[in-house]
């Protein structure tokens, strides 16, 4: 699997939304599980999202509201995160990362490729 890329990111206000996208250079993402994680300035990584290969079932983190929704374009070889209603606290590092997995999708260890983020930055 070639590496992951992500792009998307920026500088927004409180209140907007922002799709970020993951994809591969190389190889199709559609027999990988693909998870959004999240590095806030500070924090620990924290699971956001990820979408299962076997049926593209979702799940997200305990955390999130339903502002996040993960989906997956296989005719594009992409995946997004779409944001909405963003605030300062969802400022952080979005990395996306792949796995053949298609159970424990929180569970970082289990995502053997990963890209190196894209920076979403919400001004207050």
């Amino acid at each position: 699997q070639a590496p992951l890329v992500e792009s998307g990111g920026g500088l927004v206000q409180t209140g907007d939304s922002l799709r970020l996208s993951c994809t591969a250079s190389e190889g199709s993402l559609s027999a990988y599980s693909i998870a959004w994680f999240r590095l806030p300035p500070g924090k620990s990584r924290e699971f956001v999202a990820a979408i299962n290969w076997s049926d593209n079932s979702t799940i997200y983190g305990d955390w999130l509201s339903s502002r996040f929704r993960i989906s997956r374009n296989s005719a594009q070889n992409t995946v997004y995160l779409q944001m909405s209603r963003l605030g300062p606290e969802d400022t952080a590092v979005y990395v996306c990362a792949a796995t053949r997995q298609n159970f424990g999708l929180k569970i970082e260890g289990f995502y053997k490729q990963w890209g190196q983020g894209t920076q979403v930055t919400v001004s207050s």
